[in-house]
């Protein structure tokens, strides 16, 4: 098969191996898209090492069409078209996903499209609706609107009843938010995100992979009770807190990763994600939002597209 390989200061090239064999309660998914993500980036750079046993190669989801299954698989056949959360692996022409971390492809949705859900899906569901336990008729605040992740908080958000605030980089990205289902998208380099959402009402919510000032921000703008989950920090993981602000209104600030997570964990996630955003999404409530679409040969050009920002919604390989 072909794979994608990388190397520290090195380009991604794409070389032939072997194609691997799907081990008890895996499928083997001959891909015909993958979703390129930040942490790829990272993992490129070695701040992000894959867990142990996972592989080296990049990718972090990818739809296509299940070529073998292994001693145990269930509810998989032959044939059947998915789209999976991988621990790694998705750069290539077949990869390995656990037979839990498989969800159908929603009716509708090309592979291309389908490809682009899995890690945003898991990842909002497990942070927004999980750890921050966002209730019909609250207000969440989405950091990075624009961003993959960003534009499925929006969608899946407003689907369940909330009030959806955004920040981007732009005034076109930020019109792109409130098509999406926000009441506003807020400009950050030229507004104050902290003062237009404190003057609306305030935050109960707040999705933030920005880290850095924003965390203060965040927690001057929630609500009583607010949760604020951190799944990133683009700029940068230390900041200083005033914590009398967090005792007074009682609030909540928490952070997670997915990818490290136990696979019954993610299984769990799937069959929540089955249950409540599939219908979601085959109703027309949340679609994933493609930037663009670069051939698998191509994943350097796919890695520099990410790494400039200028991107609104997911970037895909196809295979």
């Amino acid at each position: 098969m072909q794979k994608i390989i990388h190397g520290p200061d090195q380009p991604l090239t794409l070389a032939v191996v072997a194609r691997p064999e799907p081990g008890p309660g895996e499928i083997l998914i001959k891909v015909a898209a993958a979703g390129v993500n930040r942490p790829d980036l990272m993992q490129r750079a070695g701040l992000y090492s894959p867990p142990l046993g996972a592989p080296e190669t990049l990718g972090l989801e990818a739809a296509g069409v299940v070529e073998a299954i292994g001693v145990g698989v269930s509810r998989w056949r032959v044939g059947d078209e998915v789209c999976a959360l991988l621990a790694g692996g998705g750069y290539a022409t077949y990869a390995l996903a656990d037979q839990g971390s498989a969800l159908p492809i929603p009716k509708g949705l090309s592979t291309t499209e389908a490809a682009a859900l899995p890690e945003t899906v898991f990842t909002v569901w497990a942070n927004v609706f999980e750890a921050g336990a966002l209730k019909p008729g609250e207000t969440l605040l989405v950091h990075g609107g624009a961003s993959g992740i960003g534009t499925t908080a929006i969608q899946m958000a407003k689907a369940h009843g909330a009030r959806v605030f955004a920040t981007a980089g732009d005034d076109a990205k930020c019109r792109l938010c409130e098509k999406l289902g926000a009441e506003r998208g807020i400009n950050y380099r030229s507004e104050d995100f902290e003062d237009i959402v404190r003057s609306a009402g305030g935050a109960d919510v707040v999705l933030d992979m920005i880290g850095g000032p924003y965390v203060q921000k965040n927690l001057d703008l929630m609500n009583d009770r607010g949760r604020c989950v951190m799944i990133a920090f683009l700029q940068g993981p230390q900041a200083q807190l005033n914590l009398m602000r967090m005792m007074l209104k009682r609030l909540t600030l928490t952070g997670s990763t997915l990818r490290s997570r136990p696979k019954e964990e993610k299984a769990r996630i799937a069959r929540e994600v089955e249950r409540v955003v599939w219908p979601w999404i085959e109703a027309g409530k949340v679609k994933p939002v493609i930037d663009s679409a670069f051939p698998l040969a191509d994943a350097e050009a796919a890695h520099a597209r990410l790494q400039s920002g200028a991107h609104a919604g997911k970037i895909v390989l196809t295979v």
